[in-house]
């Protein structure tokens, strides 16, 4: 499995925004530098591309030494292979019809580019020098023997992000296109669940059941889900409950396919204490047959990691030893198999840099 892995060499970075790109470089698995803003003009493609092209220049001639690459996450569908941004990009409007990115910065700068979808870099960032090693560091230091090599990064904020590795290496498929926001929505089959795992979600759903017709957003729902706002504190609370019942549904589908530990990020971690409770209960829910059996929903045992007593319960596991037959040697075995699910701890954003940085690097 691959660690985390640094350089003492820079790669320049990109958070690449509707309004705002902000250029930045890394060394070290650190930022390295002063970060540059500039407005991206994302309306019009030739302001835009001259807008990247002029944030990247400015960031290089600032560096002591020439940078290995540039690795960034852009937004939205894309051909991330061949670094061709299209399609259905609501805030890069400019790039619907295809645009050669990561081609057209490699003739400009003469050094590699990498683009990625920002939570599948998440997800990387995360297995590497994240959820990953923190939580087998802390089954160690339990004493345990399991450990941990697959992951499922997940951000909720403006959509639904997903990003798969497996045995350290970022899963990218052959399309670029490992998603589940467009699985069916729980309550909504005729709808994505990404419009049930969003902003936009938590602030339809509590328009919906509380009939409160201002524009709220998220944080303004959780204070009044907090009792330190005017406004419906049931209503407000169901709504964080809703997006997590939907989101506990998809990720009950793709860790029976995917089987890993689960680390959720992004701008609505803040309300986990309103959302988490009913995405866990809907990962642990029964399933039924035909013949009229039921049986788990994930066939693993769901832990919330980010919970003493059940991580303690999830790191004890329930181990013995088992002879091999024909034989006096005697081996470990845990019949119990688990997955958890936590919170990131180094933040969405911090962990979508280091992926960043950390694919340049594996991959030069």
């Amino acid at each position: 499995m691959e660690t985390l892995r640094t350089s003492q060499q820079i790669v320049v970075t990109l958070d690449a925004g509707g309004t705002n790109f902000v250029f930045g470089a890394m060394s070290d698995g650190k930022p390295f530098g002063e970060s540059l803003t500039l407005p991206s003009k994302a309306h019009d493609l030739d302001l835009c591309l001259g807008t990247l092209i002029e944030g990247f220049e400015r960031i290089i001639e600032s560096l002591p030494e020439r940078p290995i690459a540039i690795s960034f996450a852009f937004p939205g569908p894309a051909d991330y292979r061949n670094g061709v941004i299209g399609g259905f990009l609501p805030n890069f409007p400019s790039f619907r019809d295809g645009v050669a990115l990561g081609p057209m910065l490699e003739e400009r700068f003469g050094i590699p580019v990498y683009i990625n979808n920002d939570a599948d870099l998440f997800a990387y960032g995360e297995a590497a020098g994240g959820a990953l090693p923190r939580v087998n560091r802390m089954l160690e230091e339990a004493g345990s023997a399991k450990r941990y090599r697959n992951l499922l990064g997940y951000t909720f904020g403006t959509g639904f992000g997903f990003g798969f590795v497996m045995d350290g290496k970022l899963n990218l498929g052959d399309n670029s296109c490992v998603e589940t926001f467009c699985l069916k929505h729980r309550d909504y089959p005729e709808y994505i669940v990404e419009d049930g795992v969003a902003i936009r979600a938590v602030k339809r759903v509590y328009r919906e059941l509380s009939g409160d017709d201002r524009d709220l957003e998220p944080r303004d729902i959780f204070n009044i889900a907090e009792g330190a706002a005017e406004g419906n504190a049931e209503a407000a609370k169901e709504s964080f409950a809703t997006l997590g019942r939907v989101a506990g549904d998809a990720m009950a589908t793709a860790v029976t396919l995917m089987d890993g530990i689960i680390v959720i990020g992004g701008g609505l971690t803040g309300a986990s204490k309103y959302f988490m409770p009913a995405l866990l209960e809907e990962m642990r829910a029964e399933i039924r047959t035909m013949s009229g059996d039921s049986l788990n929903r994930v066939q693993m045992k769901v832990y919330n990691l980010d919970d003493k007593a059940e991580f303690e319960e999830f790191a004890r596991g329930n181990s013995t030893k088992i002879k091999v037959y024909g034989s006096d040697r005697e081996v470990d075995y845990d019949p119990v198999k688990r997955i958890g699910v936590t919170l990131s701890d180094i933040g969405a954003s911090n962990a979508v840099s280091l992926g960043a940085y950390l694919y340049a690097i594996n991959n030069k």
